[in-house]
């Protein structure tokens, strides 16, 4: 049995960020990372981050994640190749960490577990070549694997422009990106650039098909009407290796679920996410969430909003912190500052659906 003041579940930007802001106070925390390397997300960002000097803007996301580690106070003890299984309702929560079945006793809990890409359906939809798009970016960026030779691109979200543009980047072309809402969902900024580059990018548009002998040859787009109904004589048929799915994310709550937290479905905020306070504690006492967990959006919110966790959670297992009002207000504004524009109009709403008390923004 490990004992612990602090669990951290996932050393993403939210995790990293909540493991500092609680163990610079003099907290005990156990950061538990089921990857072989720190990070998360941040690992296979090459772009450079939006907002401000304290969302770390100009810098790279793979340097963010070197500087949050070496940020990384002594009071927390960081574990990787750790999977979380279950929360118990005796407050024990397990694990396998280094192949170990483990069982850790925490005094509070801040579930940062991130989100898992979606997928679609459609006919020849399992042939190899078939990619969520992190999939490519984490073969690309992290491993330096050339993943395609020609690409086509489902989704015209942030991921789906910045992951074609580093694709192009490494010599990988770009044949289409289709776009199922008649606008674009990311910055116009990435989408620029992409047109520049002669990328074609269809708005109103998804797949039909998938075709290959064995492996991915082509895929099939078509036009969509306001339902969503595909559109006869608008196919357009484009030799490809690769497909990148870019459809979106779903946040991964199976731990909250488990530890019995409050859930509701909120669409904009990705799927199913808990009732929180102001300060992302859940239902259940101790059991804080933040980042991707607590509903989809920037890594840049989600290193502020697990710093805010962190806050919340040492203020919750009794630790007197000077200032601790305006530091967690500090959290809240900066929030309120990156989550401008349409896109994060919807986020903050749907925040606001699922928090109890005074809303966060």
């Amino acid at each position: 049995m490990i004992y612990t003041d602090l669990l951290i579940i996932g050393a993403g930007p939210a995790g990293l960020c909540a493991a500092i802001s609680a163990g610079n106070v003099g907290v005990d925390v156990l950061l538990l990372e089921r990857s072989h390397v720190p990070g998360g997300q941040l690992v296979k960002q090459t772009h450079m981050f939006f907002g401000s000097e304290k969302q770390y803007a100009s810098n790279r996301g793979y340097d963010i994640a070197k500087i949050l580690l070496n940020e990384m106070p002594s009071s927390v003890t960081m574990k990787l190749n750790a999977t979380v299984l279950a929360a118990y309702d005796d407050g024990i929560w397990t694990a396998e960490i280094a192949g170990i079945y483990t069982k850790i006793k925490p005094k509070a809990v801040i579930v940062a577990s991130g989100a898992s890409e979606r997928s679609l359906a459609f006919p020849g939809n399992d042939l190899p070549g078939i990619y969520g798009a992190g999939a490519v970016q984490t073969l690309m960026n992290q491993y330096g694997i050339m993943p395609a030779k020609r690409v086509a691109m489902l989704g015209a979200g942030n991921i789906g422009l910045i992951v074609s543009y580093q694709l192009i980047q490494a010599g990988v072309e770009v044949a289409a990106l289709a776009e199922g809402a008649p606008n674009i969902g990311g910055y116009l900024v990435h989408a620029a650039k992409l047109r520049r580059m002669g990328v074609p990018i269809l708005t109103s548009h998804t797949i039909k098909s998938a075709q290959g002998n064995g492996k991915l040859e082509s895929v099939t787009l078509w036009a969509i009407d306001e339902n969503w109904q595909g559109i006869p004589r608008t196919e357009q048929t484009i030799p490809v290796d690769t497909l990148c799915i870019a459809v979106g994310l779903s946040p991964l709550g199976e731990l909250l679920w488990q530890a019995g937290c409050k859930m509701q479905f909120v669409p904009a905020l990705g799927g199913h996410v808990p009732v929180r306070d102001m300060y992302g504690q859940t239902s259940q006492p101790g059991v804080f969430v933040a980042g991707d967990a607590g509903g989809v959006d920037e890594a840049s919110s989600a290193m502020v909003g697990g710093q805010l966790a962190g806050f919340a959670a040492a203020e919750y297992l009794g630790c007197k912190i000077p200032g601790i009002e305006a530091k967690k207000q500090d959290c809240i504004n900066q929030l309120a500052a990156l989550r401008h524009g349409p896109v994060g109009e919807r986020i903050t709403a749907g925040i606001k659906s699922v928090t109890t008390g005074e809303a966060i923004c």
